[in-house]
């Protein structure tokens, strides 16, 4: 295989030009994992393109010689979407970064998938319009991998995730061919799929977003409490009350005591939790609902209630938040980011047994979360200089994750499966289930050479090996399941 990929690396830098193949092992190395580095890999070869026919032809070359691909952007995914194969090519789409168009007048901008999530904002925000997703990491995502992991945010209670914000994509098929796929297209919803596929399906080289109008007017506080429970009390009794806030999202005092080691937030202290609530819309509707909050926070058990006087104070309450993953590494050596969904009204419930979880197994947790959907951030703590810690760790990880299921949740809600979690997909799916889905897969890449060992736990099927599936399919002559 060594020798194929150097033939390949050959044929690629023939194709593309001086420096945008990668094949020194240093420099390789730069590309070994994603936002989650407990699990790395060198990529083979890594290629650079700048235009969407270069990513075809290095898809076609890929094709022709049956080797393993892998597309990237910012490489700030959370489940190791982006981790690349020793033995396949990973396509870095960073240096596709243009924004071709802002269109007011449609409401959307077309983009490159390099593109980082805050700059669409940026482009729009003069016109007064902005684009909804807003993952944590929006300062240095890309839009396309938001496309792959269908990311969300702190604003995705009231404004959905990506995939409500995103009209087309063009995309590079696994032989090669560039095609759109588009809201507009009849018959299957194909975009639909494509969205959220973690990579799978093909590589997007060009997507049309959806820009919303800045409301008129927004407020934020930030309320203080004793414990968690009483902060998850009162998000039960704001949604109750009929209230949509734009974000909901709460952190307990261990993530708390990391933000401000970080960024110095200033939240309240001795809080135990603190609840960051955002109110977007005309002003007479916020101003209502707003003192509506204040008091729901105060009747709920809240110490201290802080409104920002203006955007200087608003930035600042969000600061921590946004802060807040990063902001671990200021006290624990090493972390995990979980990612898991519950019913709203089971946080109380969770986070209790989560924090039984910890103080069984002597792992630390820090909970960070979209309180008003009900999606878990949990940060479990170790020492990965500490012999068996890091196992300890992904066992607690596991058990959270157990969970959510036991709840009637998910196991992620917004940074998908990846390498990462795939090993829990049979807890949450029926080997039928898990069939049904790679048959889908199998339509889009029969080779199985797009984004390989993500997702699935195990090789299903023809879409999880490289190679066409040799013999009948499993189903084969039984249409009466479906």
């Amino acid at each position: 295989m060594e020798t194929e990929l150097q033939a390949l690396a050959l044929r690629l830098d023939a194709l593309l030009g001086p420096g945008q193949v990668i094949t020194d092992p240093v420099r390789l190395r730069t590309y070994e994992c994603d936002g989650l580095t407990n699990h790395r890999a060198s990529p083979g070869i890594v290629v650079l393109p700048d235009t969407a026919e270069q990513t075809a032809a290095i898809v076609r070359e890929c094709a022709s010689c049956g080797v393993p691909y892998v597309a990237r952007g910012s490489g700030t995914g959370l489940s190791g979407g982006a981790l690349p194969r020793a033995d396949g090519v990973l396509i870095v789409t960073s240096r596709m970064r243009r924004i071709l168009e802002v269109d007011v007048a449609n409401q959307r901008a077309v983009v490159e998938p390099g593109v980082i999530n805050l700059d669409v904002t940026r482009a729009a925000r003069p016109q007064g319009y902005y684009f909804a997703p807003d993952p944590s990491s929006q300062q240095i995502c890309s839009v396309g991998g938001n496309v792959a992991e269908n990311s969300g945010g702190a604003h995705c209670l009231k404004y959905g995730f990506t995939a409500h914000h995103v009209l087309a994509c063009e995309v590079v098929t696994p032989d090669g061919e560039l095609v759109e796929l588009s809201v507009d297209d009849p018959g299957y919803d194909l975009l639909g799929v494509f969205v959220g596929a973690e990579g799978t399906l093909g590589i997007t080289t060009k997507i049309t977003v959806r820009l919303t109008r800045v409301p008129e007017t927004v407020e934020t506080l930030l309320a203080a409490f004793d414990t968690i429970e009483a902060g998850g009390a009162a998000v039960s009794a704001i949604i109750a009350a009929g209230v949509l806030p734009a974000a909901i999202e709460m952190m307990d005092a261990l993530s708390i005591e990391a933000a401000e080691a970080a960024v110095r937030c200033e939240y309240p202290p001795g809080a135990g939790a603190v609840l960051i609530v955002e109110l977007d819309g005309p002003g007479p509707e916020v101003a209502a609902q707003f003192a509506e909050v204040e008091r729901l926070c105060r009747d709920a058990g809240a110490f201290e209630v802080r409104i920002a006087a203006g955007e200087a104070e608003r930035a600042l309450i969000w600061k921590g938040r946004k802060s807040a993953f990063a902001a671990v590494g200021r006290i624990s050596p090493a972390y995990i980011v979980q990612d898991g969904v519950i019913p709203r009204t089971a946080l109380p419930r969770v986070l209790a047994r989560i924090d039984a979880l910890s103080a069984e197994s002597g792992v630390r947790v820090a909970n960070v979360f979209h309180a008003g959907d009900g999606n878990l951030h949990p940060l479990v703590l170790f020492d990965d200089a500490e012999p068996g810690a890091e196992a300890r760790a992904e066992e607690v990880s596991g058990a959270i994750l157990d969970l959510c299921i036991e709840h009637g949740g998910s196991i992620t809600g917004e940074h998908g499966v990846g390498v990462d979690k795939s090993r829990y997909m049979p807890r949450m799916f029926t080997d039928t289930d898990l069939d049904t889905m790679q048959m889908v897969r199998c339509g889009f890449d029969p080779a199985g050479l797009c984004n390989p060992g993500k997702v699935f736990p195990t090789p299903r099927m023809c879409g999880e090996v490289p190679g066409v599936r040799k013999g009948p399919h499993p189903y084969e002559g039984k249409a009466d399941i479906f």
